[in-house]
């Protein structure tokens, strides 16, 4: 190869080098497996159990249309399906509130429904001490 034997050396330690990084990022991609792609979808069954049926309720909406809605209310946990037990008064006022604050024309849809949904969602995860809620569910849904 070359004549210089220092060259030689740094050349096969280099290559030898690249070599082992190349087996390591193999590996590592290969086995090390990310924790986020390893989450599943919970079950019906999960679904059902760790979640929670609110009356339904009936408000006028800002367009003085009415609106009678109920959701279900799906958390992460036990303690927290607990908790959101004990507060049905506070998701009541935040339903109500939201509902309140809306025009007919911004729930039209499955964009509108959703948005609401959401707000919801994030306004009950303020208040949650042991868990969070994961989803609101719409599932009782008419405006007038």
């Amino acid at each position: 190869m070359f004549k210089n034997k220092l060259v030689n050396i740094m050349l096969i330690i280099l290559a030898a080098l690249t070599l082992l990084g190349v087996v390591v990022f193999v590996l590592f991609n290969q086995f090390i497996k990310d924790p986020e792609e390893e989450v599943t979808e919970p079950t019906i069954d999960e679904i059902v159990s760790q979640s929670f049926e609110t009356e339904e309720i009936t408000t006028n909406l800002l367009s003085n249309d009415f609106i009678k809605a109920s959701f279900r209310i799906q958390v992460d946990n036990k303690k927290a399906l607990e908790e959101i037990q004990k507060r049905d008064f506070q998701i009541n006022n935040i339903i109500l509130r939201a509902l309140s604050g809306k025009q007919a024309s911004e729930l039209a849809g499955p964009e509108g429904m959703e948005s609401l949904e959401n707000s919801i969602r994030d306004e009950l995860n303020t208040l949650m001490q042991e868990g969070t809620v994961i989803r609101v569910y719409t599932t009782n849904w008419v405006i007038q």
